[in-house]
């Protein structure tokens, strides 16, 4: 099981990922009222990562720690390939 941080930027024209210099910025068109940030991401990275994302912390801010069932190593190949 890994974890990684991450940041996250709401309201974005589309639902993409980006590594910039070492850090995951997770750009998702879902507005960050009532939680629709959070939903959107957790089935963004469904959708690109083919596992289960959960959000450990910084729920209700950008900055986010994230969980999952394979190697962080294997999570960040995954969010490459997808790039």
């Amino acid at each position: 099981m890994g974890e990684l941080e991450i940041r996250v930027i709401p309201k974005a024209s589309k639902n993409r990922v980006k590594i910039e210099n070492g850090v995951v910025k997770v750009y998702i068109n879902a507005s960050p009222e009532k939680g629709k940030a959070n939903k959107s991401l957790i089935k963004f990275f469904r959708k690109i990562v083919g596992e289960r994302v959960e959000v450990v912390s910084g729920e209700k801010g950008r900055k986010k720690r994230i969980r999952f069932s394979i190697t962080k190593e294997e999570f960040l190949e995954r969010i490459k390939n997808a790039e």
